[in-house]
């Protein structure tokens, strides 16, 4: 049966879930898939790096981030190298789970450049790659002979991404609209319950849903870039960021939203994006009233939804969790479990 070696670039959150994932349900999810996992490669910006072929010991690994050791004590290095460790370990597969950069996507872009100029598939959750260099990096990707998957870069383990391109086909798709950040959509939710937008600000921070600086989730950068994503993998846009209006929801106050429940309407962060008549597409993140009858309206708390229009079904709407450690894990195997798929395609047809 097929092993494949995967290297985790970042040893946060959701990286460290996916080692847990394997650490307890390796066995398991080898009988239900028909492939294993060994985890071969770590890189971290506080643990350092740890390379070994034949398969790190994952309790060892996860039983590190409390104290003051490193890897350096297993063998490994207190420093990360990033770029040797993806170029030269044993790794068919790199899940790159660090921080997004909305600016260039760096350090990811690299990251995920180096991985697939040696020869090796990527999967990330990261949106900076996908959004900024996205048609450059999947080219690359067809260029080697590898794979390149990001479905935890929009709405975590919700498959949205892939669902579209598989379920909809003979369809033709005109644009969508989507609650697609958590963090502003419980604030959202608070404030119409009556809550300041500060106090909103403050138990979502208290909550875990909102940063110590909220503003990629409060001023809509991380839905821009959510947009952008499905803009041109779904509707082939072709648009760069700035070509993404944005505005956020901090300009909301409670007036605004007592008044639009008057009128029977709820205030939500939206992102969209239109197929116009001649082809070209617009897109936009902003607040937006909507009718309460509306199929985002209802989307309370940190879930996330897209409603797609299509010419034959009219609108068809996924919805789902958009955040979470253990989602977006998730959302790393179902990319691996994807490349399995493809990689199996290609064997039949040998």
């Amino acid at each position: 049966m097929t092993t494949y070696d995967i290297a985790l670039i970042g040893f946060g959150g959701v990286n460290r879930t996916l080692a847990e994932l394997i650490a307890t349900r390796g066995e398991d999810l080898r009988k239900q898939l028909g492939f294993g996992l060994r985890v071969v490669a770590i890189t971290d910006l506080r643990l350092g790096s740890l390379v070994q072929d034949e398969g790190i010991d994952l309790a060892m690994a996860l039983g590190l981030g409390t104290g003051s050791e490193t890897f350096a004590e297993h063998g490994g290095s207190a420093e990360p190298d990033n770029e040797r460790v993806i170029r030269s370990c044993t790794a068919d597969i790199i899940c790159e789970a660090t921080f997004t950069n909305p600016d260039d996507g760096e350090p990811a872009v690299s990251h995920v450049q180096w991985a697939l100029e040696s020869g090796k598939s990527v999967c990330t959750t990261n949106k900076g790659p996908v959004a900024l260099r996205g048609t450059e990096l999947t080219e690359l990707a067809e260029r080697n002979g590898v794979h390149f998957e990001f479905e935890g870069a929009v709405m975590s383990g919700t498959p949205v991404i892939r669902l579209a391109k598989k379920m909809f086909a003979g369809l033709k798709l005109n644009g969508f609209e989507g609650i697609l950040n958590g963090t502003s959509n419980y604030v959202l939710g608070r404030m119409e319950a009556g809550l300041a937008f500060h106090e909103a600000i403050s138990e979502a921070q208290q909550l875990g849903y909102a940063e110590a600086n909220p503003a990629a989730d409060i001023e809509g950068y991380d839905v821009q870039l959510k947009v952008l994503i499905l803009a041109n993998e779904l509707l082939g846009a072709r648009i760069q960021l700035a070509d993404v209006q944005r505005q956020g929801i901090s300009s909301l106050t409670l007036e605004d939203i007592r008044e639009a429940a008057r009128e029977g309407l709820r205030w939500k962060l939206v992102g969209s994006a239109e197929r116009k008549p001649d082809g070209t597409v617009t897109a936009a993140v902003g607040p937006v009233a909507l009718p309460l009858d509306h199929g985002l309206a209802g989307i309370s708390g940190a879930t996330n939804a897209v409603s797609f229009s299509t010419d034959l079904l009219g609108p068809v709407t996924v919805s789902g969790p958009g955040a979470g450690r253990m989602e977006t894990a998730y959302a790393l195997l179902s990319d691996i479990i994807a490349m399995h798929a493809k990689q199996n395609r290609v064997a039949a047809h040998v």
